[in-house]
């Protein structure tokens, strides 16, 4: 497993934050790093409940690794009602794996599977990968991109320290229908961008983080209808509780916050952005 995923699981869970007027989605959590159990253990099934409690009743569990997608798969048929899966391998993933063909055609064949409806998390991560491997993880990113585009599915971009790479090969490779910039990281010149180009921007718990103005901008010109919200968790919790164990419950936490910097009523903002993960991928049961 790749560095990125070590953490203490150790840390408290934050406190559940006040339920919203109505439900939505977290369109990116991986909560086999929440529970550090088996997908169909009453400790997933616990998360779920919790989120649920305060209206965040559907999730989309994303990959990035090959056991670990599998690990995705098997979740989203057994909660399957409200978890859908995503299966990749991580561009921090790609360069260091023993059989990177091998994991490729696992990756594959589980993006047959009726509850994967993404391909992701993929991309480029220049933050942890030294240059000497960015060559084959730019490769991998261009074969998901491919997966994504022969399987018609929306691809899950991760992207870190790498934003010119990641929009040239978008460019060169040619973006599927369904792109989704996860957890963006851009300012507000690479948003307009995006948006232009009708990429989908799925903002975190660092839009509440004090030094990350560039997002708060970003995300008051994006259109509701290029817009989705994720926890990453067990990662990125929202302030004030910022070091605590993340979940998808607090969603609600991070929905407030973009609602008032874009100036929208909670609940219309929280109807269109479940919406809007719907039309990405599909009905979270069926």
């Amino acid at each position: 497993m790749a560095d990125r995923h070590n953490r203490d699981i150790d840390r408290p869970f934050a406190p559940l934050p006040h339920p919203l007027p109505v439900s939505t989605v977290d369109s990116h959590a991986h909560l086999e790093l929440v529970t550090n159990d088996a997908p169909n253990s009453a400790a997933v099934g616990e998360i779920l409940k919790q989120a649920k409690s305060v209206g965040i009743d559907r999730v989309m569990q994303v990959g990035y690794s090959a056991e670990q997608s599998q690990w995705c798969v098997d979740a989203a048929q057994f909660w399957n009602e409200n978890v859908l899966a995503a299966v990749a391998l991580h561009p921090n993933e790609a360069p260091v794996v023993a059989d990177l063909a091998r994991d490729q055609l696992i990756i594959a064949n589980l993006a047959e599977h009726p509850r994967v409806r993404a391909i992701g998390e993929t991309g480029l991560d220049y933050f942890r990968t030294p240059p000497e491997l960015r060559k084959v993880q730019q490769e991998s990113f261009k074969w998901h991109i491919e997966l994504a585009k022969k399987t018609d599915k929306a691809l899950v971009i991760h992207d870190r320290d790498s934003h010119d790479d990641v929009l040239s090969i978008l460019l060169e490779v040619g973006a599927p229908e369904k792109t989704i910039f996860h957890c963006f990281s851009g300012d507000l010149e690479m948003a307009k961008i995006c948006v232009d180009r009708g990429y989908i921007l799925s903002f975190a718990g660092t839009l509440t983080f004090k030094n990350a103005p560039q997002l708060r901008e970003a995300v008051r010109i994006v259109p509701i209808e290029q817009l989705l919200v994720e926890t990453d968790s067990p990662f990125l919790t929202p302030m004030p509780n910022r070091g605590a164990q993340n979940s998808p419950a607090h969603i609600a936490t991070i929905v407030r916050a973009m609602a008032l910097e874009r100036d929208d009523d909670i609940g219309e903002l929280a109807l269109a952005l479940g919406a809007n993960a719907e039309r990405l991928f599909g009905s979270f049961s069926s």
